[in-house]
């Protein structure tokens, strides 16, 4: 068997990354990609009426560089992306930089996050769509739960004001995030069993 079709073949303990040929190489890039992944669906970005945070395309890349990359590259990619940020890359929410904003906990919730999805993800759980979506959920709920605190504490908002505005505006697209990872991550595995 030669070695590509031995790398095509998914193992347990594998995410979608370590189904390309080991290298170095191969994961500085991913990590790049992850970090300008990230960066990139940030600026997806629909302001929210009442609420210093908007709508973006961030947490569902976070959330898919994860479960793609594994825990320690999404960490490191996730990790790129906050600190390029806090350094003036500005590619936060509506390009923006630094650590100022009363939004970067949702940023250092991703990084959480990431790490989290990651690590379940190489123990199968972005193989199924059930499994998928509640990894996927359990990823959005860590990044609130860094995100609202940390909101309320930059703006001094009560703790019921940073949920109603921190929050509840965002469930839906969040359902409608995890439903486009359930119907992908899994699909991207059949295909790689192909």
């Amino acid at each position: 068997m030669s070695t590509a079709a031995a790398t095509a073949t998914a193992r347990p303990g594998q995410v979608l990354a370590d189904l390309l040929p080991a290298s170095r190489v191969r994961d500085i890039a991913l990590v790049l990609g992850g970090a300008a992944l990230t960066g990139l669906a940030a600026q997806l970005s629909v302001p929210v009426p009442g609420s210093p945070v908007p709508v973006t395309g961030q947490t569902f890349a976070a959330l898919l560089v994860g479960t793609s990359l594994g825990a320690g590259r999404g960490f490191l990619a996730l990790a790129l992306y906050a600190l390029a940020g806090v350094a003036g890359v500005p590619w936060f929410a509506e390009g923006t930089s630094g650590s100022a904003a009363p939004s970067f906990g949702y940023v250092i919730g991703m990084l959480l996050a990431s790490t989290v999805v990651g690590a379940l993800a190489r123990r199968g759980a972005d193989r199924s769509v059930l499994r998928t979506a509640g990894t996927m959920l359990l990823g959005e709920a860590i990044i609130y739960a860094v995100g609202v605190p940390y909101l309320a504490l930059a703006t001094g908002m009560s703790a019921t004001a940073a949920i109603a505005a921190g929050l509840t505006p965002f469930l839906i697209g969040d359902a409608l995030k995890a439903a486009l990872a359930m119907g992908a991550l899994p699909a991207a595995w059949k295909i790689a069993k192909r």
